[in-house]
C-alpha cells in the first residue's frame, strides 16, 4: 500500500473512533472545558432577589424547602446527566465543591431520574449531593435553561450567573465566593 492511502485510512480510523466509541464523548467534554464562558458576575444594580420559598426533592423523594439555607451563601446548578456541557460545567463544579461544601449551600438540580443520576456520578466520582426538582411547582428560575448556574448572597440575592457552558472553577468565583461567605448580613 502506498504511504498515503495508508494514512488515509489510519485518519479515517481516528475520525470513525469519535463515533464509535467514548473517546468521541469525552473529546466533547474536553473542547467544552476548553471553550466554556466566564461566569457573569453581576454589577449592583442589575442584581436580583429571588423568593427563596421554594421545594425540592432528595434521591429518595423526601421534600424541603430552599428556605433552609436562610443566611448562607448557595450555589444553584441546573443540569441533564446525558449532556456532554453538563458534565463539563460537573467536573469544575465538582472541585469547587471539595473546597467550599462546608462554607456555602449546593444545589446542583436536575429533573431526571436518580438511577443515571447516581450511575453518571460514579462513573465520573462526583461526590457532591444531587437534588431533585418537584415539577409543576414555582421555582424562582427557569429550570430549562440547561446548563445554568447562580450564586446566590446571604440576602438572596442572585450576583452571580452562567449560561451554557460556563467556568465555574475559576479565580473569579473563588474571590466572589470568599468575599460573599465574609460578608455579614
Amino acid at each position: 500500500m502506498k504511504k498515503r492511502t495508508i494514512l488515509n485510512l489510519l485518519l479515517f480510523a481516528f475520525v470513525l473512533s469519535f463515533f464509535v466509541t467514548n473517546l468521541g464523548y469525552e473529546s466533547q467534554i474536553l473542547l467544552q472545558r476548553i471553550f466554556s464562558s466566564q461566569v457573569e458576575i453581576l454589577p449592583q444594580e442589575k442584581q436580583y432577589s429571588i423568593d427563596p420559598d421554594w421545594i425540592l426533592k432528595d434521591k429518595n423523594n423526601r421534600q424541603f424547602s430552599f428556605t433552609q439555607s436562610k443566611g448562607r451563601v448557595k450555589f444553584v446548578y441546573f443540569f441533564s446527566s446525558w449532556r456532554a456541557m453538563s458534565i463539563a460545567d460537573l467536573t469544575g463544579i465538582q472541585k469547587l465543591y471539595d473546597d467550599y461544601h462546608n462554607k456555602i449551600d449546593f444545589y446542583i438540580i436536575t429533573n431526571e431520574l436518580p438511577q443515571p443520576v447516581e450511575q453518571k456520578q460514579q462513573d465520573r466520582k462526583f461526590t457532591f449531593k444531587v437534588t431533585y426538582l418537584i415539577q409543576e411547582v414555582k421555582m424562582p428560575f427557569d429550570p430549562e435553561k440547561i446548563p445554568s448556574g447562580y450564586i446566590i448572597n446571604k440576602e438572596d440575592k442572585v450576583v452571580a450567573q452562567g449560561f451554557g457552558n460556563t467556568r465555574w472553577n475559576s479565580n473569579k468565583v473563588r474571590k466572589l465566593l470568599n468575599n460573599l461567605i465574609s460578608s455579614s448580613l
